[in-house]
């Protein structure tokens, strides 16, 4: 490959922080707010023109599982209160963790600045800047061009890690044995949707038999490969339903084309799902295409290596550590099949019997061989199967907040990240 060097390296420092949460979806939420409750300054920078990642600019349906995250519990509240005066529609069976996603990019954004947070939108990490293994800031760019923002303490929420692997961090890719990654998917939203008779599959295991026949198996028969399932979700607005039900393989989330061709290949998919639900769900022969996320869902990309690292075998036997940041999680293998549609073959939903909570512990967002950085959300250090459970939002957030309470202490008392008191940490999030 051919390379053009530019001699002009200098960059503007364009802000100097506290404490730098790089992406604003779950954990960057619960890490810019909690920091920011911390007393410390604050600042978060984001790719989309929202708060809220994939629950918001991504239309996820709902914010599932469950965890020890009291922030997640205020969203919720205040999403809720402010959406009934435009619209929430009791009547269409929505639990109180169902994502209203107009209201929630306002609540969440004005939570964030009610905390005296500084937000840049449209404002993607370049790369991070190490002197003696310890990250100082993060080069970024956006319409005004590139700009160093110097940092006390990084958080990096940005799913795939950007900022951890450009500092040096040691990861994976994907699955240990082949680096196969789950597949990714763009949400949809149809109205029109007959509430009285409509179905709401909910997992890929839920198998429902109609007069044409059983739904999964119809989805297969007639969608696109590589999308064949049916996973439909009601949702606040009168009539409507959140479908998640595009399906792109073999996608690189860290790679620019490979990003494109899911994009296209979800995209591509939405129509000829839109006339298999007319045709063959019932509830759904009026439903009619509404919109779809502008960020497309990647499930699976990098995992970093901590300082602990988090085993499908502590998620099935509830394990209890005592250097806890996060409680209560809970959820179930969502591994979606990496060759086609439905659920992988090492994946549990439906037949979920581990009912117990487990915890993650603070060294799980410890990089092994970088100060100053926080791990948080789906990147943290963690195994192919057990990400497939962690990385639900609801954990997500928790998983923020712990870091951003982590980074806030280390700030104040001048200490390393490593070396913050981890009970210091528990007291403050809370059991």
């Amino acid at each position: 490959m051919s390379e053009y060097i530019n001699e002009n390296n200098q960059v503007p420092i364009i802000a100097e922080v506290d404490v730098l949460v790089c992406g604003a979806g779950p954990a960057g939420i619960g890490a810019s707010i909690r920091a920011a409750r911390e007393g410390v300054s604050v600042m978060v920078v984001e790719a989309q023109d929202c708060i809220g990642g994939i629950a918001t600019a991504g239309m996820m349906s709902h914010w599932g599982g469950r965890s020890s995250s009291k922030i997640m519990q205020e969203i919720f509240e205040l999403t809720y209160n402010k959406a009934q005066d435009v619209g929430w529609c009791n009547d269409n069976w929505c639990g109180t963790d169902a994502i209203y996603h107009e209201v929630q990019k306002i609540v969440l954004e004005e939570m964030m600045l009610k905390e005296g947070i500084k937000i840049l939108y449209y404002t993607r990490v370049c790369k991070s800047v190490v002197e003696n293994n310890a990250i100082v800031g993060v080069i970024v760019e956006n319409k005004s061009g590139r700009g160093f923002i110097k940092a006390k303490r990084v958080v990096d929420s940005t799913g795939d890690g950007d900022v951890a692997a450009s500092a040096g961090v040691p990861y994976f890719i994907g699955r240990e044995s082949d680096n196969r990654m789950q597949p990714c998917s763009i949400m949809f939203k149809v109205g029109g949707v007959d509430y009285s008779r409509a179905l709401f599959p909910p997992s890929f295991e839920t198998c429902i038999d109609t007069e044409k026949g059983e739904i999964q198996a119809l989805a297969k028969e007639h969608l696109p490969f590589p999308a064949g399932h049916v996973l439909l979700y009601a949702n606040p607005t009168p009539n409507t339903v959140v479908c998640n039900m595009t399906n792109a393989i073999e996608i690189d989330g860290t790679d620019g084309e490979g990003l494109t061709k899911g994009v296209m290949t979800c995209r591509s998919q939405i129509i000829p799902i839109v006339k298999f639900l007319r045709e063959y769900i019932p509830g759904y022969e009026n439903c009619w295409l509404m919109s779809s996320g502008s960020l497309i869902g990647i499930r699976e990309t990098r995992h970093f290596e901590g300082l602990e690292a988090l085993s499908k075998d502590d998620i099935l036997e509830a394990k209890f550590y005592e250097n806890w940041v996060v409680r209560r999680a809970h959820f179930n293998f969502d591994v979606h099949n990496l060759t086609g549609a439905s659920l992988d073959k090492t994946g549990i939903q439906k037949n979920w019997k581990q009912q117990g909570d487990y915890t993650i512990p603070y060294g799980c967002l410890l990089p092994k061989n970088i100060d100053g950085l926080l791990l948080s959300g789906r990147n943290i250090s963690g195994s192919h199967l057990a990400h497939s459970n962690f990385r639900i939002m609801s954990v997500c957030i928790a998983l923020g907040e712990a870091a951003g309470v982590a980074a806030a202490l280390s700030v104040k008392q001048n200490i390393n990240l490593r070396d913050v008191d981890v009970k210091q940490i528990q007291e403050i999030v809370g059991e």
